[in-house]
């Protein structure tokens, strides 16, 4: 009963919002509240904006993409400000069809249909409102009643451009149902709704052979022209092809390139001038955003055409490539399985931040810079510090290859394979090796992979289960530490508290007996060996960690084990190196003893409680985790 209660809630509120009055009406709500009459595009730019912005430390980040759109802030925030927000403010790339291009499941769709769905939502808003003249087909800006010779003069007194003519329906309705009296014309608050063709039209292509230029721009109703006399009479045309319904809103044009050409013109009128031609009338007004999306190879093969240049030239081409950042594609693959019948099946922890690293090991490609390899690139771009770059490294590698990202394997080859190997194995529990494993073999059936690809992609799925291997023993030997972060905290103020006696030369106080001492040497070394620090070196490494305390100092931040990346690996490394031999001799015996027993119980008890992993996953990777350490 409580989804019939929110149907009836949102019954009820529709009913509320509506609105219908004269023109004279509608005029006083315009004086009041002249964003009114915004064009689509400012209605589009207003709805991305008005959700929220945040100004990320490199680029915009806007909260209207963020639930559906992930790892493309770059690409989104180049969207808003080179094309809506330019767009809104009456520019001249308003007369631009705006054409998405990437590679396949790269997100162009899933963003065209949140603009859609977000804009259907906008209208039920106060500032989304769209009022329309009652009883039209394309729901026509009322404003277009007003002659041209007092334009200049209504926006001197309303702050409101008008641009448009009234289309031949609706100059008929005015002169035989009102008596051309327009202050008398009904005017309505219209709701946008693709599936009611209010606001929001999709046209696909067909068969160029079948399909009818009317999908597009209407056409005439012979059973009404002997009622009416005339193909011309606007009363015997259906206004209702794809232009004339998504008037005052978006119109979709999927895989435009694959258009016969008829239907590409009517769209360069559209674009430039905001009319087309339908049947025996004049020109018809509409106020549309074009948005249209194609993939790179297509779009490739169109340019090269000099027959498409004047198209070509009408078009404001935004890239959307893939995601590039582990964590984001991580989100995708979360959300991909959410939305399936899938979502019940155990899936232990890395599974997906492993499938993730190879998807985007095979997105990047090789830098130039001898210093830098595609491991250490996928880390950076995702955020993370890597000893010897920084943020302007990550900028100068973007800016390295415009057209990285733009190939590569897509987030439903990953999500496909794992479920192909739930279904097949009828598996109630997946970990990083299953995905793996079914990742190389879906390899050899997905047609559009060379031969030199899927040697590189292989060598690709090596590389993450190596960094796989890493986070399994981590998570293991963490979990055999009793209340790891104590110990790492625990250990690194020790250390830090020998380093900063060292640098200053002087001397410790036991905390028990009170005596002075000097910094413990065998201590530090212990630590610094771990990350192949020289008897040379440790003087500079240790000044380097005494510089870092005091630049987070200066900023008020708080230092701790994981603000030196070499620091934490050191910890991390000597805490494990202690233990090494009881989790290896634990985890590999065939038959443990009842201590042992115990301990792999807690163990899994831990993994289970603290780490998200159920009870099979979690003996998986001890067992794996005990063969590494046998190797």
């Amino acid at each position: 009963m409580d989804i019939i209660k929110r149907i009836q809630d949102h019954r009820e509120h529709e009913e509320e919002l509506k609105w219908e009055g004269t023109f004279r009406d509608y005029l006083e709500l315009l004086r009041e509240k002249p964003f009114l009459a915004q064009s689509a595009h400012s209605r589009v730019y207003n709805m991305i904006t008005e959700a929220g912005i945040e100004q990320g430390s490199a680029h915009k980040k806007y909260s209207f993409f963020e639930e559906d759109i992930y790892g493309l802030d770059e690409a989104m925030e180049r969207l808003v400000e080179e094309y809506f927000h330019p767009a809104a403010r009456r520019l001249d790339v308003r007369k631009r069809i705006l054409l998405l291009m990437g590679p396949v499941s790269g997100g162009k769709s899933t963003l065209v249909n949140l603009l859609k769905r977000g804009l259907e939502k906008y209208s039920y808003t106060d500032n989304g409102a769209v009022f329309a003249i009652k009883g039209c087909p394309m729901h026509e800006d009322p404003l277009h009643m007003i002659p041209h010779h007092l334009r200049d003069e209504f926006r001197e007194e309303y702050n409101v451009r008008i641009e448009g003519s009234l289309s031949p329906l609706n100059t008929m309705r005015l002169e035989q149902e009102y008596g051309g009296r327009i202050e008398d014309v009904l005017v309505e608050r219209v709701f946008f709704s693709e599936d009611r063709r209010t606001g929001i039209g999709t046209f696909s292509p067909s068969d160029p052979k079948s399909q009818d230029i009317a999908d597009l721009t209407g056409s005439i109703d012979f059973s009404t022209i002997a009622q009416f006399g005339s193909e011309s009479d606007p009363r015997a045309y259906r206004f209702d092809g794809e232009l004339n319904k998504a008037n005052r809103g978006i119109m979709e044009f999927q895989e435009i390139l694959k258009c016969d050409e008829k239907f590409l013109w009517h769209l360069l009128s559209l674009t430039q001038e905001g009319n087309f031609k339908a049947g025996r009338f004049a020109l018809i007004s509409a106020d549309e955003l074009i948005i249209a999306h194609t993939n790179e190879a297509e779009y490739r093969s169109f340019i090269s055409n000099k027959k498409n240049e004047a198209l070509h030239s009408r078009m404001i081409v935004m890239p959307i490539p893939y995601n590039l950042k582990v964590t984001e594609e991580e989100k995708i693959y979360h959300k991909m399985i959410r939305d399936s019948d899938i979502r019940d099946v155990h899936i232990a922890p890395h599974t997906l931040k492993v499938a993730a690293m190879f998807t985007i090991l095979t997105r990047l490609k090789e830098s130039k810079k001898a210093s830098i390899d595609v491991l250490k690139k996928m880390y950076l771009y995702d955020g993370e510090e890597v000893e010897g770059f920084s943020d302007v490294d990550v900028e100068d590698l973007k800016r390295e290859f415009s057209d990285e990202g733009m190939s590569g394997i897509d987030p439903r080859y990953v999500i496909n394979r794992i479920s192909s190997t739930i279904i097949k194995k009828e598996m109630t529990s997946i970990n990083a090796l299953d995905v793996l494993r079914s990742l190389k073999d879906g390899l050899d059936s997905h047609a559009s992979i060379s031969k030199e690809d899927k040697e590189k992609y292989l060598e690709f799925i090596s590389l993450a289960r190596k960094q796989y291997d890493d986070l399994a023993k981590k998570e293991v030997q963490k979990a055999f530490v009793y209340s790891y972060e104590e110990s790492a905290h625990t250990l690194m103020d020790n250390y830090l508290d020998n380093v900063e006696a060292y640098c200053n030369k002087a001397k410790l106080r036991d905390p028990l007996t009170g005596e002075e001492m000097n910094p413990d040497e065998r201590l530090m070394r212990s630590i610094e060996e771990q990350i192949g620090v020289s008897e040379n070196a440790k003087k500079a490494f240790r000044e380097e960690i005494l510089i870092r305390i005091s630049a987070y100092a200066r900023k008020n931040k708080k230092f701790d084990y994981q603000s030196h990346e070499r620091l934490r690996e050191a910890i991390q490394k000597k805490l494990f190196a202690d233990l090494k031999d009881i989790v290896k001799i634990t985890t590999s015996t065939k038959t443990p003893d009842e201590q042992q027993l115990k301990k792999i119980n807690e163990v899994v008890a831990t993994l289970v409680d603290e780490h998200g992993y159920n009870s099979t996953s979690a003996n998986d990777l001890l067992k794996y985790v005990g063969s590494l350490l046998n190797r």
